[in-house]
């Protein structure tokens, strides 16, 4: 009698367990949909914002906390309000603007003035220059390492990389690349990574102890420009000529997986809450990717406009930024201008707020 029942009662148990793991499986089914829907969320450019002016421009960036977005602009930073797409005001007086990094304290930024070979230092409060920093030659990247309150000047023309003292304002460090440095990352462990463009390579640097520690070869990709990170997943995403983007997992170095993306990218973003990877093309597309598979499939080609290289991603307000501008006809070569270079019309400078509904 006793055995029958320990039987039935085993069998209860069974049940129960089954039932137990057949919920779960459907809880796990449908947090697994929610996520590849979020994935396929469709992209349009919602809004354009004009902000005129003359000049070329480089990166920009978001400040999702303070709803500011930054843009390097030729001579200048114009600053937007991130909501309304209203000039907050610019950081004038500069030389040749490339990139903008900013503190972890609210309090300053950094422009590296490419053809001043310096870093200013600017507040963010009233948009006042406070100080001038000189670097190496053309600093072009740059970004904030938060473990070591430093700044990564990445310079294009000297390939060395420039570490600067935050509190001091002080370069501490000149450390030399193998090649040419374009758009750096910084884990915010004490790691920053920085595509090598010229020598189809990445490499990782000791925050902590200025040097290079690793140097990762893209497997016959080229000419790495924009650069993300995703900081959970331990992925960086570099944007490549031939319409490629090489994933790499910056635990081993090694290339996973090389997505396609559109023709002449030039700047790169990561959603952490969407798992989508961005690409922005020369051509006049943004390429999406979803990063939340290990297929890494390509989920929208949004249509923008000729010249829209270089976006920010804005957490705070799920968009993407790009920026462009309308261009001349295009000219025959000549010596001064061998690719025959069209001009960008004065006053047609413009920014493209790509969103979801």
């Amino acid at each position: 009698m006793s055995s029958n029942i320990e039987a039935r009662l085993n069998e209860t148990s069974t049940s129960a367990n089954q039932y137990k793991l057949a919920v779960a499986a459907a809880w796990m089914a449908v947090f697994t949909f929610c996520i590849s829907a979020q994935a396929q969320k469709t992209f349009s450019v919602m809004d354009k914002w004009k902000v005129g002016g003359e000049g070329g421009w480089d990166y920009l960036l978001a400040d999702s906390g303070a709803h500011r977005l930054y843009i390097t602009h030729g001579t200048r930073v114009e600053v937007l309000d991130s909501d309304s797409g209203k000039s907050v005001g610019a950081i004038t007086g500069l030389k040749g603007t490339h990139g903008v990094a900013l503190d972890d304290a609210g309090k300053f930024g950094y422009i590296s003035d490419g053809r001043a070979n310096a870093v200013v230092v600017f507040d963010r409060a009233t948009l006042q220059t406070v100080a001038t920093i000189a670097a190496g030659t053309n600093p072009d990247g740059i970004t904030y390492e938060p473990v070591t309150k430093t700044v990564w000047a990445f310079n294009g023309a000297s390939h060395d990389v420039s570490v600067i003292d935050t509190g001091s304002r002080k370069v501490i460090a000149t450390v030399p690349l193998p090649g040419k440095p374009e758009f750096p990352v910084a884990d915010g462990t004490g790691l920053v990574f920085d595509n090598i463009e010229d020598k189809n390579e990445i490499v990782r640097l000791d925050a902590k102890d200025p040097k290079i520690t690793a140097t990762w070869p893209l497997g016959g990709l080229e000419s790495p420009s924009g650069l993300a990170i995703d900081r959970a997943g331990h992925r960086l995403f570099a944007v490549c000529d031939g319409g490629k983007m090489a994933v790499v997992d910056y635990k081993s170095g090694k290339v996973i997986a090389t997505p396609a993306i559109g023709e002449g990218p030039d700047a790169a973003g990561y959603d952490p809450q969407t798992k989508l990877a961005y690409s922005s093309n020369g051509e006049g597309t943004l390429s999406v990717i979803d990063a939340g598979s290990d297929s890494y499939k390509v989920v929208q080609t949004l249509t923008t406009q000729p010249g829209a290289r270089t976006m920010a991603w804005d957490s705070a307000a799920g968009r993407v930024y790009v920026v462009t501008a309308q261009y001349g006809p295009k000219p025959a070569p000549t010596a001064a201008n061998p690719k025959g270079r069209a001009a960008i019309l004065p006053d047609t400078f413009t920014v493209l707020v790509v969103g979801s509904k």
